[in-house]
């Protein structure tokens, strides 16, 4: 079956189903502008400085740096938080709106992004399921509480040394504040904020338990694989389809529909077969 083929198959799809929720995970950024960290060459494609202090990602997203440097652990946080503030949402977050508009449909989104760009492009944030938290809020690094707040700082980085020239501090204890975001060996990460928005998920997947559904992933890898389980899991009900869009890694069974190409294109590739 042609890519064509496939575009006009997913348009059927979404036209049909009562539910549509888009699962996301990094690559979805990409046709923003957002650095694809694919292996540790594209995480230090992204950030030379890393290379040479012979940091991964893995390295740098870790709850360790926070403990024992802030300003460091900060140099990567406050550049990403930095990096999303000035990055505007791709067109294929409004079309996955008007979509849901169009076809009278409820919809949802699961996102293992933390750049809170979905909520930027316009979806109300009892739409949205962080599943790995969010940059745009902030917890104690103890933590002393549980209270998680919204990042209202201005965290300027110097980038030859990757430390934050400005910590922000818990509001409470007023010790170093950390970002609200599950890293890797993290044991710290206060989750309440995003439980309650799986339990909104839970009720709006209840809601339309015997509904046509379809699943719109884009971007979602296999090294962190949280959305590509959470879109199998979903395309076992009943009635569901998964639209599953990824330029290397876009393989699903079970009669649900592949895409190898980027989101946006993926996205556009599906309007062009969608009735008005």
């Amino acid at each position: 079956m042609s890519l064509d083929d496939r575009f006009e198959k997913a348009a059927a799809a979404v036209e049909n189903a009562r539910a549509i929720v888009v699962t996301a995970g990094a690559g979805m950024g990409v046709d923003s502008g957002l650095p694809d960290f694919r292996g540790n060459q594209g995480f230090w494609n992204a950030y030379p400085m890393y290379e040479r202090l012979g940091y991964s990602f893995i390295d740098a997203a870790n709850p360790a740096n926070f403990e024992g440097d802030p300003a460091f652990g900060w140099g990567f946080y406050g550049h990403r938080t930095n990096l999303y503030r000035e990055t505007e949402p791709h067109q294929g977050f409004q079309m996955l709106q008007d979509w849901a508009a169009r076809y009278n449909q409820d919809s949802f989104v699961v996102t293992s992004n933390v750049d809170g760009h979905f909520q930027k492009a316009g979806y109300r944030e009892d739409q949205v399921l962080e599943v790995h938290g969010s940059i745009n809020h902030l917890q104690c690094l103890t933590p002393c509480c549980n209270d998680i707040w919204d990042n209202d700082e201005t965290i300027p980085v110097n980038f030859d040394s990757m430390r934050a020239e400005h910590i922000p501090s818990c509001r409470h204890c007023h010790s170093a504040a950390r970002p609200n975001i599950l890293m890797f060996g993290d044991y710290s990460w206060l989750p309440n904020r995003t439980h309650g928005q799986e339990m909104r998920f839970d009720h709006f997947l209840a809601q339309h338990r015997d509904a046509p559904m379809v699943i719109v992933e884009m971007g979602a890898g296999t090294a962190i694989s949280t959305i590509r389980h959470m879109s199998e899991r979903l395309g076992q009900r009943r009635d569901a389809t998964v639209i599953r869009i990824n330029p290397r890694e876009a393989h699903i069974a079970g009669g649900h529909i592949s895409l190898s190409c980027g989101a946006l294109e993926g996205l556009e590739g599906i309007e062009g077969y969608l009735l008005d």
